[in-house]
């Protein structure tokens, strides 16, 4: 017999966490490369870290769409997310308003790429990754960099930079990343530009 799912709390103070959790992950996306560290107490289901499961509890809601990938399955998590944030999920990556990977997803076309009318109408891949760091091999250009920003991330495709390009190509349409590691937020939004330094 399956055991039954764990619902894990959400954050203590609902309000006040979710406004704080959003003002880091707005720095995070508008300042891309910039590190914001998640500060409030969260216990997250497995296999979620805390600044993922305190993405979802900020950004999900009942009227976005979640996929899920594999790696991000499980009853804790499903229960966690029915739960806090009465999302509906889907079992398609291309209508999924957002899609939460604990590993690299083969192809980012697998999303929604947004349309030329409705640009927004894109999905936002949350993706969860062992570290983050702000001195990597990665040289970030463009709206709310100064000149330059540098990214490290682990683990990290080998054709990630040629990934990237392909998704800055179709601007305004693509998807926005935003990664996490731990308690760390970092945001790469399909305007920028990025290439190993």
């Amino acid at each position: 017999m399956a055991e039954p799912a764990i619902l894990r709390p959400g954050f203590a103070d609902p309000v006040l966490h979710a406004q704080q959790s959003f003002r880091l992950l707005l720095e995070a996306m508008s300042r891309p490369g910039t590190l914001t560290d998640l500060t409030c107490p969260l216990e997250p289901p497995a296999p979620f870290g805390p600044a993922t499961a305190a993405a979802a509890l900020t950004l999900f809601d009942a009227e976005t769409r979640i996929w899920l990938d594999e790696t991000a399955r499980s009853d804790d998590v499903a229960a966690f997310l029915r739960f806090h944030c009465g999302c509906p999920l889907t079992e398609r990556p291309e209508e999924a308003d957002f899609a939460v990977c604990l590993r690299w997803p083969e192809d980012f076309g697998l999303f929604a790429q947004g349309e030329p009318e409705y640009p927004d109408r894109s999905t936002t891949l949350l993706l969860q990754l062992d570290s983050l760091s702000g001195d990597g091999p990665f040289l970030l250009r463009g709206p709310g960099i100064a000149e330059t920003a540098r990214l490290g991330l682990s683990p990290c495709p080998a054709d990630f930079a040629e990934r990237w390009a392909a998704n800055r190509a179709g601007f305004p349409l693509g998807i926005d990343l935003i990664l996490t590691a731990d308690r760390s937020f970092c945001g790469l939004p399909r305007s920028l530009t990025l290439t190993e330094a």
